[in-house]
C-alpha cells in the first residue's frame, strides 16, 4: 500500500487555521410532497474525521449534493467556508467528493479518464499518475475500467476527486467493495488528511469502521438532526458505537 498523504509539501504553521469548515445552517430540501431533509443544522469542522450517519433514505446523500451544489435547498444554506460551493473560486482545490463509484466510461483506461478530468480543469497532467499512485491503481493505469472490480472503481473515484488536492474532502459510502486491506488504508489515509488539517465528511454504514476511523459523528433520521458530538461522548459508556446508534434511532420513532 502507498503512504497516504496527497500534497508534495506539507502545510506550514497555521495552515489548518485557514481550511474551511463545513457550516449547514436550517437545511431543508423537499420533493414534491416528500420531505426529504428538515431543518438540518451541523458544522463540520477542519482537522477532524466527522462521519455522517442514518439509515436508508435518512436524507444523507441528499444533504451531501445540497452540500456540493448539485441540489437545491427548498431552505436554508450549506456553505463551505464562507460561501455556497457553486461560488467558489476555486472549486476543484477547495472540495473533493466522491458520491458514486460508477460514473466512468468503461472503454477508457484509468489513466485516461484521469486525464480527461485534468484537461477540463486545467490542472497539470502529470497529476493523473500521482493520485493513481496515492490510491494504489498505478500497477492498473492502463487497463481498462469496465474490467474494474468495485474496489477499483472507488479507488478511482477517490483518485478523481484529489486530483485538485483540496482542503475538504466529502465522500459517500467509500469503502464499499473495498477489501479489509483497502478498508484499512482508507482508514489511514483519511486520518491523514484530517492531520493536515483538512476537512473531511464521510457517509458510511460500517459501524465498527466508523468507530476507529470517525473523530465526530452526525446521526441524521427522517432528515432531521438525531444528535452530533465526538466518538467519545456519544458512545460513552455503552458497549460500542453500533449500541449507541440503534439506541439513539429507536429514541427517534
Amino acid at each position: 500500500m502507498p503512504t497516504p498523504g496527497i500534497t508534495t509539501s506539507p502545510p506550514g504553521p497555521g495552515d489548518s487555521l485557514r481550511m474551511p469548515a463545513i457550516t449547514v445552517t436550517h437545511l431543508s430540501k423537499s420533493f414534491g410532497r416528500v420531505r426529504a431533509v428538515e431543518d438540518l443544522s451541523f458544522t463540520v469542522e477542519p482537522g477532524r474525521v466527522t462521519g455522517f450517519l442514518g439509515p436508508n433514505g435518512a436524507g444523507k446523500t441528499t444533504t451531501l449534493r445540497m452540500i456540493l451544489g448539485l441540489v437545491e435547498p427548498t431552505s436554508g444554506t450549506a456553505v463551505i467556508g464562507d460561501r455556497p460551493y457553486t461560488r467558489l473560486s476555486a472549486p476543484i482545490a477547495t472540495a473533493g467528493a466522491v458520491l458514486e463509484a460508477t460514473a466512468f466510461h468503461p472503454g477508457r483506461t484509468a489513466r485516461i479518464h484521469l486525464l480527461a478530468l485534468c484537461t477540463a480543469a486545467g490542472i497539470p497532467l502529470g497529476r493523473a499518475d500521482q493520485v493513481l499512485k496515492v490510491v494504489d491503481l498505478a500497477d492498473a493505469a492502463d487497463r481498462r475500467v469496465g474490467g474494474f472490480s468495485l474496489g477499483m472503481r472507488q479507488r478511482l473515484a477517490l483518485a478523481s476527486a484529489l486530483l485538485g488536492d483540496p482542503l475538504v474532502l466529502i465522500l459517500d459510502e467509500p469503502a464499499n467493495g473495498l477489501d479489509p486491506a483497502g478498508i484499512h488504508w482508507l482508514r489511514g489515509f483519511l486520518r491523514d488528511l484530517a492531520a493536515e488539517g483538512r476537512t473531511v465528511l464521510l457517509s458510511s454504514h460500517l459501524l465498527a469502521e466508523m468507530e476507529q476511523t470517525a473523530d465526530d459523528l452526525i446521526i441524521i433520521n427522517g432528515g432531521r438532526l438525531v444528535t452530533e458530538g465526538t466518538v467519545d461522548e456519544l458512545v460513552g459508556a455503552r458497549a460500542g458505537l453500533e449500541q449507541t446508534y440503534l439506541e439513539l434511532l429507536k429514541e427517534t420513532r
